[in-house]
């Protein structure tokens, strides 16, 4: 898997509604383990937070978590990483995790979540960085978000090119697979009509 080593996955702190979302972020944990890919993460021991890093640890993978201080004040901190790095800020938590991971994988999700892929998205849509990101669409989870995508490229707020940054897979190994052979595209510029 040339240039993929290193995973960061975003997810809800919660289990959400559906026991598949929970599978789903299992199976990812293992498959980043299996692959010997290193998985980073929010460092939270709850919700699908806590099940990809728990997964992935258990398979014998290694698992970095970064979370910001008043988080670990909350005691939601997970106690056994393999690495756990606190930081002062959300702000500070988004660009150490972007700098240490070599692709990004959104579970299903609340607002944290969006954000955090939003901005990712954003970074690659300007240039600041070219990493691929992907949607684990469990049970078409995100068919309403990539219809929305789908709609600003129609409605000329985002082009083709930089809609196709965000690769999606309904299983971690295909997803996984998608990341891997990504590739940027050098003629990609933010500005619809240059």
């Amino acid at each position: 898997m040339t240039g993929l080593r290193t995973v960061c996955v975003f997810s809800g702190s919660s289990p959400g509604a559906r026991p598949s979302y929970t599978d789903a972020a299992a199976a990812l944990g293992r498959e980043v383990a299996s692959r010997g890919l290193r998985l980073v993460y929010g460092g939270a021991s709850v919700g699908l937070m806590g099940t990809v890093a728990d997964a992935a640890l258990a398979a014998g993978g290694e698992v970095v978590g970064v979370i910001p201080q008043h988080l670990v004040d909350r005691e939601v901190a997970h106690p056994g990483l393999t690495e756990l790095r606190v930081t002062t800020s959300m702000h500070e938590r988004k660009a150490m995790m972007a700098t240490l991971s070599d692709g990004f994988v959104a579970l299903p999700g609340g607002f944290g979540t969006l954000e955090e892929l939003a901005e990712i998205l954003t970074w690659s849509q300007l240039g600041l960085q070219s990493k691929p990101s992907g949607l684990l669409d469990v049970e078409g989870f995100f068919a309403p978000l990539l219809a929305f995508f789908d709609h600003t490229v129609t409605e000329r707020f985002v082009s083709e090119r930089h809609r196709a940054l965000v690769l999606s897979a309904d299983a971690p190994g295909a997803l996984l697979d998608r990341l891997a052979d990504w590739r940027p595209d050098p003629a990609a510029t933010k500005w619809l009509d240059r």
